[in-house]
């Protein structure tokens, strides 16, 4: 699978990279991949959530697709379109979509946790379609994150009382349900299509999509009225979330062994919570640390099972996370 994918990379340079070089490649993305949570945050405090990540999407996507058009990558044909298409709506349009919504009302750092434990989706997909025999560890894994998610949340049950907070809540496990379901659909589909090239694609899709739903509900400003706040952040989110940040992705990928470069799926949310906790003083107790790392051991659990029996993909070494 992994070779599949560095084939179809455009990317891939000629000249081996150093692992100082590599590891270097793998904190950036540690780091910007976390704080794309708190951008996120901050761009939904003056404009509506759907618009800001169309604008961040539509950005992204033709910055992406000039580059890889740039190379001669050829454009999908025909049926090839339909995998390119689905995924928008998965990785993009919900996940992604509802993930950006989602931290309008609940901290950046709670959104980037239930963002990392999508893996625990694998596993309850797994046990409702039978499609794979779990061993004893993902079993422990799927129980520890969900105890972690309770630690967590035993903290905000007062919170639940808040209309705004549920919604928040919902339509944020609703984002990282859907990128579960991106990443089984990428495995089956990895060989129809460039998936390095499909990122650019989907994202204007989805960007044009969102935007639709956006002005069709209401949910939007006139650019002028968008506040300095709201473009920084869709600045960064675009150039350094969705281009630099995949970029150095890639290159780790591309240099280091992938359970090493799936690490960073650990190191966002850290970097969601701590930085959201200084910025825009997010709550940071001990239920949200311990509650943090239980659930993380639990998705780690969860993850090396099934890549050590390769039933289902490690969903980090196949896409970028879910926000961002």
């Amino acid at each position: 699978m992994l070779r599949t994918l560095k084939q179809a990379n455009p990317l891939t340079l000629h000249k081996k990279g150093t692992y100082a070089k590599a590891m270097l490649a793998l904190a950036a993305v540690s780091f910007l991949w976390g704080t794309t949570w708190v951008a996120s945050k901050a761009g939904v405090k003056g404009m509506p959530a759907l618009q800001l990540a169309s604008i961040r999407q539509l950005a992204g996507g033709l910055i992406y697709v000039s580059f890889f058009a740039a190379k001669g990558t050829r454009f999908p044909k025909g049926n090839q379109w339909w995998p390119v298409i689905v995924l928008s709506l998965l990785n993009f349009f919900l996940s992604n979509g509802l993930s950006t919504w989602g931290v309008k009302y609940i901290s950046s750092g709670l959104g980037a946790i239930i963002g990392a434990v999508f893996p625990l989706w694998l596993v309850v997909i797994a046990l409702i379609t039978g499609s794979t025999r779990l061993a004893p560890k993902a079993i422990i894994g799927f129980i520890l994150g969900f105890a972690g998610i309770c630690v967590i949340f035993y903290d905000h049950l007062h919170d639940f009382f808040n209309a705004d907070f549920r919604f928040g809540i919902i339509i944020s496990v609703a984002g990282s349900l859907s990128w579960a379901f991106a990443t089984l659909y990428t495995k089956k589909q990895a060989t129809a299509f460039n998936p390095y090239f499909s990122i650019g694609l989907q994202m204007i899709i989805s960007g044009i999509a969102m935007g639709g739903v956006s002005w069709l509900s209401g949910q939007h400003i006139p650019f002028s009225e968008i506040p300095v706040e709201s473009w920084i952040s869709i600045a960064y989110l675009a150039i350094a979330g969705s281009v630099l940040a995949f970029m150095a992705y890639l290159y780790a990928l591309q240099h280091l062994p992938t359970e090493q470069v799936t690490i960073y799926a650990y190191i966002n949310p850290i970097v969601a919570i701590l930085i959201g906790s200084w910025l825009f003083e997010e709550k940071l107790n001990s239920f949200i640390i311990v509650g943090g790392l239980v659930a993380l051991a639990g998705v780690y659990l969860v993850n090396e099972e099934f890549r050590k029996k390769k039933t289902i993909p490690p969903p980090e070494s196949d896409q970028a996370p879910a926000s961002q």
